[in-house]
């Protein structure tokens, strides 16, 4: 079963900035092209950090002081925060060191690290550090956009009779709106389960519904023999 990577779905083609770029150049950037955060590079095209809108922000929620923020947060983020809000180059802006993923890494993975830092793109580097492309969580969703027939397919080809080596003509699969439906009937009730989690991991699936039946009970423990 293939495994689509951030490098099938990445952004190839950056908008990036150095690290002298000045704060308005970084904001007319952004607006222009309509993004939301900036790659910075140094010299040899390694990734040093990330700007984004919420960096630039700072400067103007930092305007009267901060006052009026929790006093939780003040504690815990003001110094760094005053610090962006008085920074003039991409340098004092970026959020460094940069939260990055290599082309190889999964869907899976970099879904869990967007969503776990709150992010809305990750930048994407080669074993030097240099910048390859950026993946945005749109990027991701790619995946729910594979046709019912292709999800059917991968399903029975590879799961029913690569993996399991199960006959296509004893499990009916049909496929709507990217959720499988199982029928049929398998010879032991533990594939069952194994059949369920192995569709529901293909790319695509939204979410599995079955009504496998089967012909023996292999769950249960056989009984000892009497001697």
């Amino acid at each position: 079963m293939k495994r689509r990577t951030v490098q099938d779905v990445m952004t190839e083609r950056v908008v990036t900035v150095n690290e002298d770029a000045p704060f308005a150049e970084i904001a007319e950037t952004m607006a222009e092209h309509r993004i939301s955060g900036v790659p910075v590079l140094d010299a040899a095209g390694r990734v040093t950090g990330m700007v984004t809108e919420a960096d630039l922000l700072r400067k103007q929620e930092y305007k009267d002081g901060g006052a009026r923020r929790p006093v939780l947060d003040r504690i815990r983020r003001r110094g760094e925060a005053e610090a962006k809000a008085a920074a003039v180059d991409a340098r004092g802006l970026m959020s460094a060191p940069v939260v990055s993923v290599a082309p190889n890494t999964s869907i899976a993975q970099a879904a869990r690290l967007l969503n776990g830092h709150g992010f809305k793109a990750l930048p994407v580097v080669d074993d030097d550090g240099r910048l390859a492309g950026i993946v945005a969580r749109r990027d991701l969703l790619r995946v729910f956009q594979r046709s019912d027939a292709e999800i059917r397919d991968e399903i029975v080809d590879d799961v029913l009779i690569t993996k399991l080596w199960q006959d296509p003509a004893d499990v009916d699969v049909r496929v709507e709106d990217g959720v499988v439906h199982l029928t049929g009937r398998v010879e032991q009730k533990s594939l069952i389960p194994i059949i369920v989690r192995l569709t529901a991991a293909t790319e695509g699936v939204v979410d599995v519904v079955h009504a496998l039946g089967y012909d023996h009970d292999d769950t249960r423990p056989a009984p000892y023999p009497r001697a």
